[in-house]
């Protein structure tokens, strides 16, 4: 599985009343939560992000609370993958039980720039940025994160395993 798009580049420890403000947490919707995806962080993000993009960060993205709603609004709002030199723990684990791909890359997160087109090969980590003519490499995922990411995430990877008996 490869992942192509344009990038957005934000800085360190942003956190999940970035990604996902507060005020919108009376609803579960992906597609209300994609619609105020990182607006505290720039105001028309929401407007400007294509299906398919990237998102590229600093050190610790995702820590403050442990709320689900952050990885949710980040993958509703089209973002294919999101790379960071850190994750926060909790948002770590809570973008595998959803499905979205997350990589760790402190080479990625210095190199790329906001716009770079980027490759990334989920098998191996090897990140191509396609605009500079460089690669960066980020820890790959376990087989059973991959497992994870390919069904979408955990509720439709126990899904999967019931119906087939497993």
């Amino acid at each position: 599985m490869e992942f192509q798009g344009r990038t957005w580049k934000f800085g360190n420890d942003v956190d999940t009343d970035a990604i996902i403000p507060a005020r919108y947490l009376n609803t579960s919707d992906p597609a209300e939560l994609a619609k105020h995806c990182m607006e505290d962080a720039d105001a028309e993000f929401p407007n400007k992000v294509k299906a398919g993009d990237i998102i590229v960060a600093g050190k610790n993205f995702g820590c403050g609370s442990s709320r689900e709603h952050a990885p949710i609004a980040i993958k509703a709002a089209g973002i294919s993958c999101v790379i960071a030199k850190s994750f926060a723990r909790i948002f770590y684990r809570n973008a595998f039980n959803i499905g979205l791909p997350i990589f760790e890359s402190e080479q990625g997160a210095e190199g790329i720039a906001e716009g770079d087109e980027i490759k990334v090969d989920v098998a191996t980590g090897t990140i191509h940025n396609l605009t500079k003519g460089e690669k960066y490499q980020a820890t790959a995922f376990p087989a059973f994160m991959q497992e994870l990411i390919n069904a979408g995430g955990l509720i439709n990877f126990v899904r999967e395993r019931v119906k087939s008996g497993v």
